[in-house]
């Protein structure tokens, strides 16, 4: 397995010290997958939207600027993570995921053109299989990137969800596509996946009722990135991702800062 310490340290650097983050990843183009967290972000029907609230801007009494703010946000809204915790009993709370299988080589299945057609487009095997036939077998450990077009319409709800109304009326018009169970399923069992993300609210599409995706998936403790922003952008394989969420204990979900690195 790759050695992707270097690739953390590059990235905590990114945030430390900016000057020298090219001389950490040289050679690699980085590529932000998160959206920002601000009043437009988009939030499951029945939670809150991201709140931040000032508690002093400006000058000081003894002359310097300073800021600082307090922000509340549910786990689960905006680019964020969802534990395995999330869907199965006794499984990995956001604190307790290894990083192993939070970065590693990605790849992305395009099936933006069906699902734009049908808002309750349902990725199947032969998606997968399809990829495969261009893109050669996807390997063990895997992060596999879900593009199906949704990023288009973000910060729109409307288009984005099928819905702008809130609460549990809400939850019932949602229409966007998702990865089905039987697909789920086949990618842990067959493809050994690592994790995986998608381009919309739910790794389960708009209509689920019963999340089946999701319990399959934390059942077997695969992290699942939902709202990943720019998909268009990524090449199809030969990159890396690295998805650090806000370590939480005890935490279901968090918010997610998911990047991807490609060679330039």
């Amino acid at each position: 397995m790759k050695n992707y310490a270097w690739v953390f340290i590059a990235f905590i650097l990114l945030f430390a010290q900016p000057e020298s983050i090219f001389a950490q990843v040289s050679g690699k183009k980085i590529i932000d997958l998160t959206y920002s967290f601000n009043k437009e972000t988009i939030y499951w029907p029945t939670e809150n939207g991201f709140q931040l609230t000032v508690g002093f801007k400006g000058e000081t009494e003894k002359g310097y600027h300073y800021e600082a703010n307090t922000f509340c946000a549910a786990e689960h809204g905006g680019t964020h993570l969802d534990a395995p915790a999330h869907f199965y009993a006794n499984r990995s709370t956001v604190d307790q995921i290894s990083l192993d299988k939070l970065m590693g080589d990605a790849i992305v299945i395009d099936v933006s053109v069906a699902s734009l057609k049908d808002a309750d487009y349902l990725i199947s095997k032969e998606d997968f299989l399809a990829w495969e036939a261009k893109n050669g077998k996807i390997k063990p450990g895997v992060i596999v990137l879900l593009r199906t077009g949704y990023g288009k319409f973000w910060p729109d709800r409307t288009k984005y969800m099928g819905t702008d109304k809130r609460g549990t009326e809400g939850v019932q018009l949602l229409h966007f596509p998702g990865l089905s169970p039987a697909a789920a399923d086949w990618l842990i069992k067959e493809r050994k996946i690592k994790a995986v993300g998608i381009d919309t609210p739910s790794i389960d599409f708009g209509q689920s009722s019963t999340y089946e995706t999701h319990v399959i998936l934390t059942k077997e403790e695969v992290p699942i990135f939902e709202n990943v922003a720019n998909l268009n952008l990524l090449p199809f394989k030969d990159f890396t991702v690295i998805a650090l969420p806000m370590k939480i204990g005890g935490g279901s979900g968090a918010p997610l800062r998911i990047i991807a690195l490609l060679n330039q």
